[in-house]
């Protein structure tokens, strides 16, 4: 396999995506091994290798003894290609070994649009699509990630789901796979034994029933004594979680081409759209000294030259001052580049952000998603006019010229006046640059995006309706109408990609052989612009005889049954319920440390502390 790899490489796009060898990956000596894990990300090598998750992972299986965790990416269509036409099945970068030979092959799945990736992975692979037809305890297939929160689509092709953060529970799946292998048991005989691990669900444990309406009426366990509840894993002390201070450094030009500091989990917001604020519950924190000597570990032995601060919502962190007072002489002596995403307009801190961009100023991005203030209220943004404003202005008269903002159309209640509210924000925006700005001749940039919205499981958006295209294209074309000015560059999300998003985000198992027939057809990489094909899956879609609607427009009932009610993130429905009354009362829910609203999520805790 070596020597034809090596013929094929010079005849592809950036053949270091496929020879491993990097600095800090990790190679054993398969004598000492005894459970070989293929750890599959189904996407480009540039994309899995940004991917924080998966660099985390990666190092908590390799501390066990006995297990080697190996590295496996989406092929490029070029490589597919090559591999397809000289017999070449989908390897591991560290033993070139194909995957096939593996134990267990682990999937992170954070992308609903990725789902044809997985699949097509198998299929390179050699492997039976189904876990039906995978009957040995050899090549057992199973997944996390975020769209493990609704993982019935792809329930015909995973042996079991594992569910939440992994640092824990990934130990103790693998540890009792390392048994059976050792004891000999039977497939049958370990998915039984690993459904008794808090956060597992086996998906052929159970089967759905649906009404004459299309709804789902039932889940039925079909083995005795299974559960019909599943809960999230959490780590609640970060600091003495496993930290991967030796990241390996890509070969090859990544997308985020840095090193990562995690500060916090969870989110003290509550955007009653966003599906990671509400399942990522509750917010755990690291200390500021236990980051510090992180980064200091982490960028000696890696070399990089930028590091990045990373949350759900960086400026939230109480530790933020202590931390960058520590880090930014330190990536000053250094010359490292200090990077802090994910502010928010309320409180935004021109200072931070004067000492961090001491040399250029960078532009600045805001996601305000709503223009008009009912709207803001509706999803609970808790973010006014005023804070963006004086924002705004704070910035500008600091140096800066450039801003990005970014909305959604087609929220719940939006109607045209919210649409034009956005044009309305941004000549504000305008309004407040010439009123401040100390460097006007450099002129002012305000790029503006609109994405389609996308209603999500476990937020209080669950159960709504998504417009149509033709309706969501309706709006952005009244939108553009209302932008006047050079100073603005405004883009808009395509609405077949939303829209498919939608129904695996809140599809069932009906959706499965969707999801197979589209990739026979040829969709891949549906996630990058040079491949998606929409055709393949309206196609796809009529020969399954599943209609879009019926996941999209419909909305759902807030009595139905949802394919995702089994599994548990700590937010109860009650709460989802009440917040989505709320919405259609255009009232806030104000953040974690104003006072806890009793979403449940702190029942995941030993210990409470809300407080980021």
């Amino acid at each position: 396999m070596t020597e034809l790899l090596k013929r094929i490489l010079p005849t592809v796009q950036k053949p270091a995506r496929y020879t491993g060898g990097e600095f800090n990956e990790i190679k054993k000596d398969l004598a000492s091994v005894r459970v070989r894990v293929a750890f599959c990300f189904p996407d480009t090598y540039e994309i899995g290798m940004s991917n924080l998750g998966m660099r985390i992972l990666y190092g908590v299986m390799n501390e066990m003894d006995g297990v080697w965790c190996e590295r496996v990416f989406t092929p490029w269509a070029d490589m597919e290609q090559a591999m397809v036409e000289n017999h070449l099945p989908l390897w591991a970068l560290e033993s070139q070994d194909p995957v096939k030979d593996f134990d267990m092959i682990a999937f992170t799945i954070g992308y609903e649009m990725c789902y044809t990736n997985i699949l097509n992975m198998l299929r390179l692979a050699g492997l039976p699509l189904h876990s039906r037809d995978r009957n040995d305890l050899k090549n057992i297939v199973f997944a996390g990630g975020v769209c493990a929160y609704n993982p019935e689509p792809l329930a015909d092709f995973i042996d079991f789901f594992s569910l939440g953060e992994g640092e824990e529970i990934t130990v103790e799946i693998v540890s009792l796979y390392d048994r059976a292998k050792a004891e000999g048991w039977t497939k049958e005989a370990f998915l039984l034994e690993v459904a008794k691990i808090p956060g597992v669900y086996v998906p052929s444990f159970y089967r759905h029933e649906y009404a004459e309406d299309g709804t789902l009426a039932r889940i039925v366990p079909l083995v005795e004594g299974v559960p019909t509840k599943f809960t999230k894993r959490i780590v609640e002390d970060l600091d003495k979680a496993y930290w991967p201070t030796k990241m390996i450094v890509p070969s090859t030009e990544i997308v985020h081409d840095r090193a990562n500091l995690e500060v916090f989990r969870g989110c003290i917001r509550g955007c009653r759209f966003c599906q990671a604020g509400f399942s990522c519950r509750p917010v755990r924190r690291k200390s500021a000294k236990v980051l510090f000597d992180q980064a200091v570990e982490t960028m000696e032995d890696s070399g990089h030259n930028e590091l990045t601060l990373s949350s759900l919502s960086t400026s939230d962190f109480r530790g933020l001052k202590e931390l960058t007072d520590d880090l930014i002489p330190y990536c000053a002596d250094h010359k490292i580049n200090l990077s802090v995403p994910s502010l928010r307009a309320d409180n935004f801190s021109r200072d931070l952000m004067e000492r961090l961009q001491t040399v250029r100023k960078s532009g600045l991005t805001f996601a305000p998603e709503a223009g008009t203030q009912r709207l803001r209220d509706v999803i609970n943004k808790n973010l006014t006019e005023e804070e963006i404003l004086t924002t705004c202005a704070n910035a500008f008269s600091g140096g800066w010229n450039n801003v990005k903002l970014y909305f959604m159309l087609g929220l719940p209640t939006e109607t045209d006046e919210d649409v034009l509210g956005i044009a309305d924000l941004v000549y504000k925006v305008i309004k407040t640059w010439q009123a401040n700005a100390v460097n006007k001749k450099r002129g002012l940039r305000v790029h503006v995006a609109t994405a389609f919205f996308v209603p999500k499981p476990h937020t209080p958006f669950q159960w709504e309706k998504q417009i149509t295209p033709e309706e969501y294209l309706r709006r952005c074309r009244l939108l553009k109408s209302h932008f006047y000015s050079k100073s603005i560059t405004y883009d808009y999300h395509g609405p077949d990609l939303s829209r498919l998003e939608a129904v695996f985000a809140r599809g069932d198992r009906r959706v499965g052989p969707v999801i197979e027939e589209a990739m026979n057809r040829g969709a891949k990489l549906d996630g990058w612009d040079e491949f998606f094909n929409y055709s393949y899956w309206v196609d796809a879609f009529d020969a399954c005889g599943v209609d879009m609607e019926y996941y999209t427009t419909r909305g759902f009932g807030e009595d139905e049954l949802l394919p995702w009610d089994p599994m548990d993130v700590g937010v109860t429905k009650r709460f989802l319920q009440l917040e989505r009354k709320r919405a259609y009362e255009a009232k806030v829910t104000p953040d974690c440390r104003e006072g806890c609203a009793g979403c449940g999520a702190n029942c995941l805790l030993k210990e409470v502390d809300c407080d980021a």
